[in-house]
């Protein structure tokens, strides 16, 4: 069975670090783009980074941007977010996700990548909460 498990939320305080990693158990990762995206209390779910399957295309809500950075290990069948610099409002449970192979997303805009709908298989979540 296709999973998905984040793992490396925690509370922090502003201006701190956290690196969330995405792992994939049932299936190798190499072929799906991987978003990752957050929601907090009371919000919608909103799309924070993106990349592809190759790992050669990366995108990032400017509310991010130069902050959090996405990688891929697709050795070890990961990926992660390094997030810099964090804020109180970037606290929110913080979830990846995988889009099948073969289907396409918008591209070209500046959400691509970004939308919810446009994957298929989610983790669980992780907590990240970032307070002094």
């Amino acid at each position: 069975q296709l999973q998905l498990v984040e793992s490396g939320g925690g509370l922090v305080q502003p201006g701190g670090s956290l690196r969330l990693s995405c792992a994939a158990s049932g299936f190798t990762l190499d072929y799906y783009a991987i978003g990752w995206f957050r929601q907090a209390p009371g919000k919608e779910r909103e799309g924070v980074s993106y990349i592809s399957s190759s790992g050669g295309s990366t995108n990032y809500a400017d509310s991010v941007k130069g902050r959090f950075t996405i990688s891929r290990d697709n050795a070890k069948n990961t990926v992660t977010l390094q997030m810099n610099r964090l804020k109180p409002e970037d606290t929110a449970v913080y979830y990846c996700a995988a889009r099948e192979p073969g289907r396409i997303g918008v591209h070209g805009l500046p959400n691509s990548g970004l939308i919810s709908d446009e994957y298929d298989y989610w983790g669980q979540g992780t907590q990240v909460t970032v307070s002094s």
